[in-house]
This record gives structure tokens, sequence and C-alpha cells, in this order.
């Protein structure tokens, strides 16, 4: 039991951090974690959703504020903004529906961290951004959660089930890439 506590209060950890520094497999992590409960204690599988959820937002939080102070210099010096054009159509969607914004960003790889800095640019409100944030990040890790029971299900191993939900993951990632930078490739080309 405490060692499953301290794998949830490490994976709390890891997503707040990879939500700061976005190369963290964060996603992969909740599933691995689920994946191993499943195995070993089902019942803590609530446990991994909110800690996963918890470690997303504050991640998220840190973040945010470090947009809305640091301003675009820092996020410039931290490599977060690359494609100004592409921040500025988040932005005007953002404007439009801000809540619903929030939450799919949260589920598409890659979506997260424009949609954060346009909201901090464009000067989202906290309490906006608090409360919009909380339900977005509890979706994100119900889904990367039911990801790493899918893969604990199907395998009787749980390094199998593991090893499943992060290819799972990854694979998922590269073909959402691939559909963005091909719809990219042909507005540019317009």
């Amino acid at each position: 039991m405490i060692g499953a506590l301290s794998a949830t209060g490490w994976l709390f950890l890891v997503v707040a951090f990879g939500a700061i520094v976005p190369i963290v497999p964060t996603g992969a992590a909740v599933s691995g974690t689920a994946t191993l409960a499943f195995h070993d204690q089902p019942y803590l599988i609530a446990l991994v959703i909110a800690s996963g959820a918890a470690g997303a937002y504050l991640g998220d939080l840190v973040m945010y504020a470090m947009c809305r102070f640091g301003g675009e210099q820092l996020a410039r010096r931290l490599r977060w903004l690359r494609d100004e054009e592409h921040l500025a159509g988040v932005k005007e969607r953002l404007r439009a529906r801000q809540v619903p914004v929030l939450l799919v960003s949260r589920l598409i790889p890659g979506g997260r961290v424009p949609v954060l800095l346009a909201a901090a640019f464009a000067g989202l409100p906290w309490r906006t951004f608090v409360v919009a944030n909380l339900p977005a990040c509890a979706l994100w890790s119900v889904v990367y959660a039911a990801i790493g029971l899918a893969g604990g299900s199907i395998f009787p191993e749980p390094w199998q089930g593991v090893l499943a939900a992060v290819a799972l993951i990854l694979l998922v990632n590269q073909v959402i890439s691939g559909f963005s930078k091909r719809r990219a490739a042909r507005v540019t080309a317009r």
C-alpha cells in the first residue's frame, strides 16, 4: 500500500514537472501507472487519475503564471514560442470560446502549450483559466488512465500492458502530429 501511494506521489511530481517542461511524456506516465495499478491494486486507479490530474493542474498553473508574468520574452527564451502565426489563430479561437478551447487543448498532443501561451498573452483572466483548466486536466487524466487500463486488461503481465500503452500513446501522437503538419502545409500553400 505504501509503495502504491509513493508511486502516485511520484506520478504527481512527474506530471507537474512535465507540464512545465513539455518534453516529459506525462500521458505515458499516467497510462503506465494505471496499468500497474490495474494489475497490482485496482482500487487505486482513482488515486492514479487524481494524482495525474492534480499534477497536470499544478504544472499548468505554474506555466500559465510564468507566461503571464514573463511574457513573450520568457516564452522565446524557453523555446515555447515557435510559430507566431499559429499562435495568432489560437488567440482568435480562445477569444471566441475560452472553455472549450482549453478543454480540447489538453487532449491534443502539442496543443496545450500554444493555448496556454495564447491565453496568457491575450490576458485571459486568472479566474477563467483556473476554473476552465480543472475539468481539462481531469478529463486528460481519465483518458490516459483509460489507455493504460486497456493495455493492462489485454496483456497478462504488467510490463506488457505498460509497453502497449506507451506504444499506443506514441502512435497516436505521431498520427495527430502528421495530420497537423499536413494541414499546416496546405494552409501555407494557399
